[in-house]
């Protein structure tokens, strides 16, 4: 229950969401309003909390991978990804070349998913529909790709500790290729639409300003960081993956505004398909997974044909990995920022405990800050362009 204990009789107390389709997710909000002035917003989270931090102590290292993809479920395959590589660290274990490649293509493809989401429906409520249609179209391509070779479009659970679910499928480089050139048309049409519109500059510049120390007080990663100026990007200053192996600028703003996040988040999707056209053309051969019978499964015909495949197979899908008692703390760059996953073993095949660090979590606890004194609009295009994703961060 909120209270406004200063507010003045004559303001108007509004909830935005939880049910408004511009709270881009269960968001409550709630306004106290001078007409259409926000003189303050408070905030409740947890319309969406599921608890999926407790439920990894009853899960084994790779059963907890499903319950990932449901946090950000605009972007999954990061949060596997994320969560794979603190268990590895956790296990003392390097994926191998290609199974690391792969993995960075699939994360700068569902970084450019989310973006594509980001974007499109940030403008949407700005009052600007064909962009949407424009980016969608080009997160189909996509979600097609990824159905294709998961079997699944966004729930995918691709990831395993240790590498890959399996190795991709042979149309796999053409499709990409085709993918690098057609994106890049859709970036464009929307840059030429947006970026020297009028209307759509006077809605965003200049509104939902943060300085860059306040950002860093809250605790800002990833676009909404880099938007206040700040090149801090995980895959440049804490490589893993690979990332090192990659050429690719770091976009900034300068204002900290809701019009420079637009521009950073549109300029990381140029330098995400330059990371893949550079991972696709020198893609290794080998295996994508670690062969560890005591990680990894071994292959089906050694399970059907071998008994000791059939014995490593069985212990592994009965009592999952068993890591040596310890912690770690592993972040990495997802499409919102940076993703932590900490873990403390105690020698079982169940984390003792798990602890998620959300991008949105920091994120979100400055929006009153940005939306006092602006219009209840300017609320609506703030919070699209933050891309806060309630899956995250209540979990």
């Amino acid at each position: 229950m909120f209270t406004f204990e200063k507010h003045k009789k004559d303001t108007m107390i509004l909830n935005l969401g939880p049910s408004h389709n511009a709270t881009h997710g269960t968001l409550r909000i709630v306004l106290e309003l001078d007409g259409e002035r926000i003189v303050d917003a408070s905030l409740e989270i947890g319309y969406l909390h599921r608890g999926i931090e407790k439920m990894a102590e009853q899960r084994t290292y790779n059963g907890f991978i499903p319950l990932t993809d449901r946090m950000n479920y605009v972007s999954p395959i990061m949060n596997n990804i994320s969560y794979a590589l603190a268990v590895e660290k956790l296990l003392g274990i390097e994926v191998p070349k290609r199974g690391q490649y792969l993995r960075v293509i699939m994360n700068e493809l569902t970084r450019i998913a989310d973006h594509l989401v980001a974007i499109g429906t940030n403008v949407v409520d700005i009052g600007a529909l064909t962009n949407y249609f424009y980016f969608f179209k080009e997160r189909e391509r996509i979600y097609d790709l990824i159905e294709k070779m998961v079997g699944a479009r966004l729930t995918t659970t691709f990831t395993r500790v240790g590498g890959l679910a399996r190795d991709v499928n042979g149309d796999f480089a053409s499709d990409i290729k085709f993918l690098l050139k057609e994106i890049p048309k859709s970036i464009n049409d929307v840059d030429k639409l947006l970026t020297k519109n009028r209307i759509f500059m006077d809605r965003t510049i200049n509104v939902g300003t943060i300085t860059q120390d306040r950002a860093l007080e809250y605790g800002f990663t990833g676009p909404v960081l880099r938007a206040t100026g700040l090149a801090w990007d995980l895959r440049k200053k804490q490589p893993y993956s690979g990332y090192e192996n990659f050429d690719f600028d770091i976009p900034t703003g300068e204002n900290g505004d809701t019009y420079d996040r637009y521009l950073v988040r549109m300029e990381e999707m140029r330098q995400s398909l330059r990371i893949i056209q550079q991972a696709i053309d020198h893609l290794p051969d080998g295996p994508v997974s670690i062969e560890d019978p005591h990680i990894t499964l071994p292959p089906k015909e050694d399970v059907y044909n071998t008994m000791e495949g059939l014995i490593h197979h069985f212990m592994l899908i009965m009592y999952g990995i068993k890591a040596k008692p310890g912690y770690v703390y592993f972040g990495t760059e997802v499409a919102n920022g940076e993703l932590g996953f900490y873990i403390v073993s105690d020698g079982e095949q169940y984390p003792y405990r798990l602890k998620v660090r959300p991008p949105c979590f920091a994120i979100f606890q400055a929006f009153p800050e940005m939306v006092r004194g602006l219009l209840i609009s300017d609320a609506v295009a703030i919070l699209g362009s933050l891309n806060i994703v309630a899956g995250e961060l209540d979990r």
